[in-house]
């Protein structure tokens, strides 16, 4: 049989949310195991026979999962750390390690390269008896068959990228563990070389789409010549994405495996990757996975016609640029609007797929091929030309804007801060969010659906903030926060009160565990009608004596958590976002607020994967962020909040960024992210978090002690905040409460032994 077409990977989380539902239901001990097992395999099984039903060759498996891929490799390998060796029940230890125990810290979790989604970032020990559990990937496979899935393919991450994101013993490098960790994939690769005459396993190495090293390049043709020697029933498919990998290219087009897997939508020098191959099948990645526009079949045809110039056509397998994760799953789901005949989601891009592929074979349309083909070209036709998107006037009303950054330096702003705030030495507060309760949810719910009067709702919020505000007293915070009790996401919010963006009502694509998010879509050009946020920070401060801080989301984070238009660039719409929320730092100020906090967790996760685009984007993200807050007087104190980054590299990008304060995650990483403020004497005040609030435990009064104690070892006193890694909206009230009461009181016993 000729294959022609494959799906990447496909979003796990099920059409409604199925997953997440029986996760949280399963850990608040709702439902059994067995019932967890079975919700699971119903999505896998109903996803498996949708792409098989729409023509796809070769169907993932093993792109499934509980919680994280990257967590499942580790377990493929028994890289288990010995603070979880003791849990006897399979599941209940990887859970576990995902999101820790009453007596166990969690395993690190940070960005998968650049997007939104979180990984769990494995530990590699001497200690470890690295082994092959191939259970999971063996049982799925065989439950394909079972299903009637003729072709399944095996996805699995691959060693490289696996060594290249865990986290080693101390100063050594991961690297050390190779020998080990390649020995077990060559066992897991002769285990699926009996399994069938022919095996397809997707191989994943995105890790060589960054600037690879020379170490990474030396050992990457022995690699797969080893995974490849002698199991002459693999066909290993090497996958990568998201950018271009062409010095990997021209090295494993030299080995044994059957297929390279390319991005040519993020990738366009990948084109010249292709004069290394030989009889090496390409699976060109030519449908976008990672945005939620159509495909412009026409601009597709011809890049397929250059690629077939190349390399022959029979040799090419139509496939999405990287797994469709990171799209919503279907459109059936959504009302009709303006916009959603421009739009594609999971469901959509196996059409589309379909479609390319039997274009490109001058295959015989159906009648539902044509239709599908004359909507894409109308539909592209029609959005190229639309007034709908443009505001008249915009740009040159931002081009007008003279002021573009603050007029003080941090020195003398800092001082002027500390004699009109007399706060306490280790000032103690919050990033942001409260718990999001199903009260208020439903409250929302209930306006959305005119149950209840604008007045009702708003006397709901009222209460919240209320409670909040005093709460926060109670336990003794420094500087206060709202709870952002009226928000729904920290950017749909935002969205929702600009112009140019458009909300799906089921547009969830998963964050972490059982965590989703509903991406905003910027169609159009960005503006803000009326403020956005001053009515309720507002409220809040009139409740208490003490400071409550405005709560912005900045305009990367906005940008980079948003689906964004394709016909302006990444600067100009970030730009735009950015002069929009100057004007509300502008109306916060003059109502009195005194510390306003504009989040930037998405910052890093912004930066290219090439070194080559770094500059360009560093230029424009701290110039747009250096625009949002240009309003801001000296005695206003600029927070922003960073989270799960690596900062050695872009420190100094931070240092230009200049905000008065900034909160960064610690809780898992220990003192490694705060190091690299102290060794390049960072002068401006840093809350390294010392509160895991992806985990439900509780950590105790004499926890938050040491992990101050820990902080201070390497920053002084006077330029330390107290707060825990992030918001708190996915946790619980039961949980919150007494943890943020076991914070505060560490932070008066420290400030006790100081005086």
């Amino acid at each position: 049989m000729t294959q022609s077409t494959l799906i990447t990977g496909f979003p796990r989380i099920g059409e409604k949310r199925e997953l997440k539902y029986a996760l949280e239901n399963y850990w608040a001990g709702k439902i059994s195991q067995e019932k967890l097992i079975e919700v699971s395999n119903q999505v896998k099984e109903k996803q498996w026979k949708l792409q098989q039903e729409k023509g796809m060759d070769l169907i993932s498996c093993n792109d499934f999962s509980l919680y994280d891929r990257m967590l499942d490799t580790a377990v493929m390998l028994n890289a288990i750390p010995e603070r979880f060796r003791s849990i006897e029940n399979d599941l209940t230890r990887y859970f576990a390690m995902a999101r820790g125990t009453s007596s166990a810290v969690a395993l690190e979790m940070t960005k998968w390269f650049n997007t939104n989604y979180h990984y769990i970032v494995p530990e590699l020990r001497d200690s470890m008896d690295f082994k092959l559990n191939a259970s999971k990937i063996i049982q799925e496979y065989k439950q394909a068959q079972s299903q009637g899935i003729r072709n399944p393919k095996i996805n699995i991450i691959g060693p490289l990228t696996f060594l290249e994101l865990s986290k080693s013993d101390g100063n050594k490098n991961a690297y050390n563990y190779y020998d080990e960790i390649l020995s077990v994939y060559e066992k897991l690769m002769r285990k699926l070389s009996k399994l069938d005459n022919i095996v397809y396993l997707q191989i994943e190495e995105p890790i060589f789409v960054e600037n690879p090293a020379e170490e990474q390049l030396q050992i990457l043709e022995e690699t797969y010549q080893r995974l490849s020697h002698g199991n002459n029933n693999l066909n290993i498919i090497f996958t990568t994405y998201f950018e271009h990998a062409r010095e990997a290219t021209k090295i494993i087009a030299n080995t044994d495996v059957w297929g390279i897997a390319l991005d040519f939508v993020h990738g366009e020098k990948n084109l010249e990757s292709l004069k290394y191959f030989d009889e090496q099948k390409l699976i060109a990645g030519v449908v976008d996975g990672r945005n939620i526009w159509i495909n412009d079949i026409e601009k597709t045809q011809t890049l397929l016609d250059d690629i077939s110039k190349i390399i022959d056509s029979e040799q090419i397998i139509i496939s999405t640029s990287c797994s469709l994760q990171y799209v919503p799953y279907t459109l059936d789901n959504e009302p009709d609007s303006e916009i959603k005949k421009w739009l594609s989601f999971a469901h959509s891009k196996v059409d589309e797929v379909a479609l390319i592929d039997k274009m490109f074979l001058e295959k015989k349309l159906t009648e539902e091929d044509k239709q599908l083909k004359s909507n894409l070209e109308q539909a592209i036709e029609e959005r190229g030309t639309s007034d709908f998107i443009n505001i008249n006037g915009l740009q040159e009303q931002i081009e007008n804007i003279s002021k573009q950054e603050r007029d003080s330096k941090f020195e003398d702003r800092n001082k002027i801060q500390k004699e009109k705030f007399q706060l306490p030495p280790l000032p103690s507060t919050t990033i942001g969010s409260f718990p999001q309760t199903e009260e208020l949810r439903q409250l929302r719910r209930d306006l959305k659906s005119d149950k209840i009067s604008r007045e009702e709702y708003e006397e709901g919020i009222k209460n919240y903030i209320d409670e909040t505000i005093e709460f926060q007293e109670k336990i003794g915070l420094d500087v206060l926060v709202h709870g952002e009790p009226e928000r729904n996401d920290m950017v749909e919010y935002f969205g929702e009160k600009l112009e140019g963006f458009h909300f799906t009502q089921n547009g969830w694509v998963q964050s972490y565990g059982s965590r989703c998010v509903k991406p905003p879509i910027i169609y159009g050009d960005v503006s803000r009608p009326e403020p956005m946020t001053v009515k309720w920070i507002s409220y809040a401060q009139n409740q208490t004596e003490k400071i409550v801080k405005g709560m912005l989301t900045g305009p990367v984070t906005i940008l980079k958590w948003s689906f964004v238009r394709e016909d302006k660039s990444r600067r100009e719409v970030s730009r735009q976002i950015a002069a929009a929320l100057r004007d509300e730092i502008k109306d916060l100020q003059e109502k009195g607020i005194k510390i306003i906090q504009v989040d930037e967790a998405a910052f890093k996760e912004g930066y290219p994967l090439r070194e080559e685009n770094i500059s360009d984007y560093e230029d424009w993200a701290v110039r747009n962020f250096k625009l949002a807050v240009s309003p801001a007087k000296k005695e206003t104190q600029i927070h922003t909040h960073m989270c799960y980054s690596d900062f050695g590299n872009i420190i100094d990008t931070i240092e230009a960024m200049d905000a008065d304060v900034i909160t960064i995650e610690t809780a898992r990483s220990g003192n490694s992210i705060l190091n690299v403020f102290k060794e390049t004497g960072y002068k401006n005040e840093i809350g390294p978090g010392v509160y895991d609030i992806h985990s439900p435990r509780v950590p105790s009064v004499e926890e938050f002690e040491a992990q101050i104690r820990s902080r201070m070892e390497v920053l002084p006193v006077e330029q330390l905040w107290v707060n825990p890694d992030c918001g708190l909206k996915t946790r619980k009230w039961k949980e919150v409460k007494p943890a943020l009461t076991n914070m505060v009181e560490a932070v008066q016993k420290i400030r006790e032994s100081l005086e």
